[in-house]
């Protein structure tokens, strides 16, 4: 059945815009096959075209009527040549029950984006990506999401199938526990970006925690994009010494933002661009969520992960992910150079994390990972230890380091903390590191990257300075370059500040 395009344009409250095609209906059945007569199931099938242009968002209101108990959704969309430079088709597809698609609601029922060409959700299960639950009556949307659409437009097609039968059980969840045993006060490594079936990874939940566990991670955090259903995917499969968190990789057509550590089952919503002036509303809901906010990749290179919305709302920023790449670099100067900002100013600084953003082999789960310093393993010490910069950066957990600067009278600090000296005192900065042959060792202060050596047999390295000549010192352990460039970095600290 073909269905009329650009029917309606529709601004959902805060959306990059909506286009909302005519419905489809089914016949009203409220009994089972063989209990009155009522179908089995019921199919409808949707065709047509969207111009290049194309809202974010294309809705396509489904009728469902009493007694279903399973909704069944596929799609396909052309894929035709285009020339080179140009982005062919791309389409995501999820749904909304009959709570409605506002922006935020309750609505949400999953997403799986382009990594799936059909899902199924009834009350004792659902597809990957999305959240098991009733069929309940009402107005259903299938939402497509045309990423790119070539010059030719987008041709799609939209299966919809309703089962009809008792509803059943939708079983109770079994989320993470939010804290482990773990070893006390002590520095924990975690990869807080990483992608499994639930979403377009393709490593399920236990691959995912054995991999952490062989690359010596003490916890991860599923980030699924912009759906929850992972959330419960992880039982048996924490331990005393290994704990997993919940959050989300919050997908936006401007950027992609890691919701790390939220209260398992909160769903943020994605559904906007900067320019919508959303995104302060969802800041803080995550945050209300007991997580954190940390934009992603900032400089990569695909298409809508461009980090667009700024770092006003950001408690940290994630300047490393996956095998370090140039991207990574210029998210590292433009840290750097937020961090002078910030002295000159006198205002609060925003910490460096590293993650994987592991979605399948050979990706390396680990690769890099955050080392917190935290008070025990917990969600809310290690959330404390990332958002006061008590944190490092790591390739793998084969390299350690301290990294500390001290003055007179025994005054010491650490990473993330002040050393409070006159401006003129002396202070000496040292640095430990190991898993690091054949690398060199930077210092990098407010003026730049001021001292820098070949990392020695046994790892130690300081340098001499004060608080006038260096407002704030990191380190920065790099591989040899490749290319005559700066070389791959094996570990970054966040700096140590110094003065009164």
């Amino acid at each position: 059945m073909h269905r009329r395009e650009m029917l309606r344009m529709a601004a959902v409250a805060g959306a990059a815009g909506v286009l909302t095609l005519d419905g489809v209906t089914f016949a009203h059945a409220d009994a089972p096959e063989g209990a009155g007569g009522g179908p089995a199931s019921e199919t409808r099938k949707v065709t047509g075209r969207l111009p290049t242009g194309a809202p974010d968002f294309v809705h396509l209101p489904v009728e469902v009527p009493r007694g279903v108990r399973e909704i069944a959704v596929s799609y396909t969309y052309d894929r035709p040549a285009v020339p080179a430079g140009v982005q062919g088709n791309a389409c995501d597809i999820g749904i909304f029950d009959e709570r409605g698609t506002e922006l935020g609601g309750p609505g949400f029922r999953g997403w799986s984006g382009g990594a799936r060409t059909e899902f199924a959700i009834s009350a004792e299960q659902a597809t990957p990506g999305y959240l098991p639950g009733p069929v309940g009556p009402g107005t259903w949307h299938v939402v497509l999401g045309p990423y790119t659409v070539a010059p030719q437009g987008l041709a799609y097609e939209v299966t919809v199938t309703l089962r009809y039968g008792p509803p059943g059980r939708t079983p109770a969840p079994v989320y993470p526990p939010q804290r482990a045993k773990g070893r006390g006060r002590a520095w924990y490594r975690g990869d807080n970006h990483l992608h499994s079936v639930h979403s377009d990874g393709k490593r399920t939940p236990a691959e995912i925690a054995a991999a952490a566990r062989a690359a010596g991670l003490d916890w991860i955090t599923t980030t699924e994009h912009n759906t929850t259903s992972s959330h419960g995917a992880w039982e048996g499969l924490w331990a005393d010494d290994f704990l997993v968190l919940t959050g989300e990789e919050v997908t936006t057509r401007n950027g992609h933002v890691v919701a790390l550590g939220i209260d398992p089952g909160v769903f943020v919503d994605w559904r906007y661009r900067a320019r919508d002036n959303a995104f302060g509303r969802f800041s803080r809901r995550i945050r209300q969520a007991g997580g954190l906010v940390v934009p992603a990749h900032p400089h990569a290179t695909c298409v809508g992960c461009n980090w667009k919305f700024g770092f006003n709302e950001a408690d940290a920023v994630e300047v490393w992910n996956g095998p370090y790449t140039p991207d990574d670099e210029i998210a590292l100067a433009e840290w750097d150079n937020a961090l002078v900002a910030a002295v000159r100013r006198g205002r609060p600084w925003l910490p460096a994390v590293g993650n994987s953003d592991a979605h399948r082999e050979p990706q390396v789960v680990g690769h890099p990972q955050t080392v917190v310093l935290a008070e025990e393993l917990s969600r809310t010490a290690l959330l404390a230890g990332i958002r006061a910069g008590r944190c490092w950066i790591a390739e793998s957990s084969a390299v350690g380091l301290s990294f500390s600067a001290s003055g007179g009278r025994g005054a010491h600090a650490g990473i993330g903390e002040r050393l409070r000296v006159d401006r003129d005192a002396p202070v000496t900065v040292r640095l430990d590191v190991t898993g690091a042959a054949g690398c060199s060792a930077s210092f990098v202060t407010d003026q730049g990257r001021l001292f820098t050596t070949p990392v020695p047999a046994d790892g130690k390295v300081e340098w001499r300075t004060t608080a006038s000549y260096a407002a704030y010192v990191r380190a920065e352990v790099r591989h040899p370059p490749a290319d005559g460039g700066t070389g791959a970095l094996a570990a970054l600290t966040n700096p140590v500040f110094l003065g009164p």
